[in-house]
């Protein structure tokens, strides 16, 4: 479904992507590991346009893109069959968690407002907030604002979903409630690519593991294989401080 080949980005002097390749098929929940400062998500960042490429191809569906000479029809056209899901929920203030959700159908894919309707309460249904149709941001916790920006995803029937640490603004209890959705979603066959330092997530969810280091992709397999037997000393290493970390949390 997706593959990306040798992308590189610098900020300035700074080169934070030094040629990053992954492959996510159909059905696959590809969950990405690093420390901070490793590239993880200017990568999925990349992959989705939000920032330009300074180097790098992509083929989705067969079709192969340059990443450094994206048209505007061309990211268009992409970003209709993929959504996103940031860290801190992207949520209009000023609309209720419907008007969030529907927003994007209406305006940008010029669906009915019935219909629009129809498909936003299917999707916060999904997510397990039925009760919560009228209600503004502000009168919602974390986990359920980020509940809305999965059903906002959703919504779309994208063809992937990409995640980007969508539980590291959240509390424990609240960060409990968005891994269930998304391990429902996984069980449900959805595509997803997902930035993460929820080891146990990654463990029980994820069918492959990508784990960088440095801008480049040190360790990269299926998430069995990955977390019973790692190659490199640097992935032990990591994966015994996070486990350290969640044992004291």
């Amino acid at each position: 479904m997706l593959e990306v080949r040798d992308i590189k980005k610098s900020f300035g002097t700074q080169q934070v992507l030094k040629g990053v390749g992954l492959t996510v098929e159909k059905g696959d929940v590809v969950a990405i590991l690093g420390p901070s400062g490793s590239g993880k998500t200017t990568l999925l960042r990349c992959i989705n346009f939000l920032e330009k490429a300074d180097e790098g191809t992509m083929i989705f569906d067969g079709e192969t893109f340059p990443l450094d000479r994206m048209t505007k029809k061309d990211i268009a056209r992409l970003r209709r069959k993929t959504a996103f899901v940031f860290q801190n929920y992207n949520l209009f203030r000023n609309k209720t968690a419907l008007q969030n959700v529907t927003e994007g159908l209406i305006v940008a894919r010029r669906m009915s407002r019935d219909k629009a309707n129809e498909i936003g309460r299917q999707a916060l249904d999904k997510v397990g907030l039925s009760d919560r149709y009228d209600y503004y941001p502000s009168q919602l916790s974390g986990g359920q604002q980020q509940r809305v920006a999965i059903a906002r995803a959703l919504a779309t029937d994208p063809e992937i979903i990409y995640f980007d640490e969508p539980t590291s603004a959240l509390d424990p209890e609240l960060t409990g409630e968005v891994l269930t959705v998304m391990r429902k979603l996984a069980a449900e066959g959805r595509t997803m690519l997902v930035v993460t330092h929820e080891i146990r997530f990654a463990r029980d969810v994820s069918t492959k593991v990508v784990f960088m280091e440095d801008g480049r992709v040190l360790e990269a397999g299926s998430s069995d294989v990955f977390f019973a037997n790692p190659k490199e000393e640097r992935t032990r290493s990591f994966l015994r401080t996070l486990e350290q970390e969640r044992a004291q949390s």
